[in-house]
């Protein structure tokens, strides 16, 4: 084997990442080349890494699995984004993927990088039988608090399904006022594949909405912390003060504009009515909600 011909097999199997027929890695076993076995171990660490994303992603999909044996052919998963940042909207995504899918890669959105993150909603939108992205506003959370309100989003992510839910997959929530059936999991976004990809559609897209709200509303930084109360955000809170898309009831915010502290929110029933009473109509199945 020939040196030009041994960097076309590095560019094609190892570079390309294109599967090693089994020729030329009988050929490469018989090379005693240092190039030649290092394509081998690079070969071998891919495949290796292969089967373990493989048995992750089994392990990921344990509920669906589940369910879809049972016949739930539409399983949602649903989570949400922005619970705690001090500025915009709280953003939440449903979705559902046909039985038996697999996205290698998708996990807990607070694990990957932004551009892993981009890269990932391409793909779930793109295999997914439906996804939904949903909103409740900044007077929404300040009426009903950031709980609710999360709720709220969350619902409205799963109303906008088409189509719809037999069986829902949450983060360790459950939506009261829907009657499909429902499975809360702790830490469901480490722990099933559809919440996992619902939690990186809804942060996907929470993210891009607070670009937008930085260049309407410069100098917070919304573009490089997303509304969070880092120490960056909260000094600049300070120095301008409170911007229209800022969560009055969230105590940084309410101290910079010299309001009292909050009494106690209302019962829980009173703030569920209220919720419903907020919720829109049923939007077009993959639309973003605003």
């Amino acid at each position: 084997m020939t040196r030009p011909l041994l960097a076309r097999i590095h560019r094609r199997f190892v570079i390309e990442a294109r599967p090693l027929d089994a020729e030329t890695e009988a050929a490469l076993r018989t090379d005693p080349r240092p190039g030649a076995q290092a394509i081998l171990d690079a070969i071998a660490r891919r495949r290796a890494e292969n089967r373990s994303e493989g048995q992750r992603l089994r392990k990921l999909l344990q509920f669906e699995s589940a369910l879809w044996a049972e016949g739930m052919l539409h399983v949602a998963g649903v989570d949400e984004a922005g619970m705690s940042p001090l500025a915009g909207p709280v953003a939440a995504a449903a979705v559902i993927f046909a039985p038996g899918s697999r996205i290698p890669g998708v996990d807990d959105s607070k694990k990957l990088d932004a551009g892993t993150r981009d890269r990932l909603a391409a793909g779930i939108k793109e295999r997914a039988v439906a996804w939904s992205v949903a909103f409740a506003e900044v007077e929404e959370i300040d009426r009903i608090n950031i709980y609710w309100a999360g709720l709220l989003a969350m619902r409205r992510a799963v109303e906008g399904l088409f189509p719809a839910p037999q069986h829902i997959l949450l983060d360790a929530r459950r939506l009261r006022d829907l009657k499909t059936p429902q499975q809360a999991i702790v830490k469901g976004d480490c722990k099933s594949l559809t919440i996992a990809a619902a939690s990186i559609l809804a942060k996907t897209a929470r993210d891009a909405l607070m670009l937008k709200l930085d260049a309407a509303y410069p100098g917070y930084g919304f573009s490089k912390h997303k509304g969070y109360p880092v120490r960056e955000h909260v000094a600049a809170l300070h120095r301008l003060g409170a911007s229209p898309v800022h969560r009055r009831s969230f105590a940084p915010v309410r101290t910079v504009l010299g309001l009292p502290p909050l009494p106690p929110w209302p019962d829980a029933k009173a703030v569920s009515e209220s919720a419903q009473e907020l919720a829109e109509p049923e939007p077009a199945p993959g639309r973003v909600s605003v």
